[in-house]
């Protein structure tokens, strides 16, 4: 018999003295080093203790209890952990209260809302546009689009008296029609061979003349400032008399109460009135020029008128 390696044999083999095989057991020295520490656990190959090994990196809160063994506590204080959270780009956090939430920008035209629901929410059509002249905004929530005025200067009521703005076939906005302001006229001097002044009275046409006046806009009535104006000479014997007149209107009279005739008796009158013409319209306006109270042999040779009309539409 021999003894291989690790083990002993004693005796000699016989009924007295038998043999004995025995193992020789490593020393500790000689397993150790067999042994190593993987992760999560510890090894101290002096001592040859075996343990867990908690991580060292910030917040872990895994340890050892009082047991010596492993213990995650099951309260954590908020106070301890609420430093460890902080707020990075559209986020937002109150360490005071734990509460994390979403953090929209307040740059002028940003759409993003908090919904009814406490979500996140874009209107719908909430696209923003790039403005010209006339208009103002951007077409988001907080910049609606919008056609830039003036403010209304006026002591009277905008809702009241204040003009249109409409939109034409083109899709350009338009106001009320311009206002307008013209002016039209006609002036006759006319000579007559001496004719009786008739007595009548009030008086008789003796003839009419005319101005058409036209209303230049479209769109609206005019307001028409009518002037007329007349001159009638009288060849007025002594002791007679003659009148002129507008329309119904005698306008003048003259009497000769002297010894000697009177030749080219005369004076201008002016008759102001106003019109109305509908829009695009026109009007023949009558000058009617009569004569009465004709005394005396009294003659009239000229007539003349000035027919003015101012147009307005407003």
């Amino acid at each position: 018999m021999v003894a291989g390696p690790g083990t002993r044999v004693d005796g000699s083999g016989s009924v007295a003295n038998p043999y004995i095989i025995s193992a020789t057991p490593p020393t500790c020295d000689q397993v150790r080093p067999c042994v190593s520490a993987g992760p999560g656990a510890a090894y101290d190959p002096v001592t040859g203790v075996i343990s867990a090994r908690p991580s060292t990196d910030a917040g872990n809160n895994l340890e050892f209890g009082s047991d010596g063994g492993l213990l995650v506590p099951s309260g954590v204080d908020c106070a301890d952990v609420r430093p460890c959270f902080s707020a990075g780009d559209g986020a937002a956090y109150d360490p005071a209260t734990g509460v994390i939430s979403a953090r929209p920008s307040t740059q002028t035209g940003n759409n993003l809302a908090i919904g009814p629901d406490g979500g996140l929410y874009v209107p719908t059509g909430a696209a923003t546009v790039t403005t010209g002249c006339g208009l103002r905004g951007n077409g988001s929530g907080s910049a609606p689009l919008a056609v830039a005025t003036n403010t209304w200067p006026y002591p009277c009521d905008i809702a009241t008296n204040g003009g249109g703005v409409y939109c034409d076939s083109a899709g350009v906005l338009r106001t009320d029609p311009r206002s307008r302001a013209t002016y039209t006229q006609d002036q006759v001097n006319q000579m007559y061979t001496a004719t009786t002044v008739p007595p009548d009275s009030p008086g008789i046409p003796i003839e009419t003349r005319t101005l058409n006046i036209v209303n230049p806009d479209p769109c609206r009535d005019a307001f028409v400032i009518a002037e007329v104006e007349l001159d009638v000479d009288f060849n007025l014997p002594a002791g007679s008399g003659a009148a002129y007149g507008i329309s119904t209107d005698e306008m003048y009279y003259v009497a000769n109460t002297g010894t000697a005739a009177v030749l080219d008796a005369h004076v201008q009158t002016t008759k102001v009135y106003n019109r109305m013409i509908p829009a695009g319209g026109s009007l023949a306006e009558p000058l009617q020029v009569i004569m009465a109270r004709g005394t005396g042999g009294a003659t009239y040779n000229r007539i003349q008128s000035f027919m003015r009309a101012f147009i307005f539409n407003l």
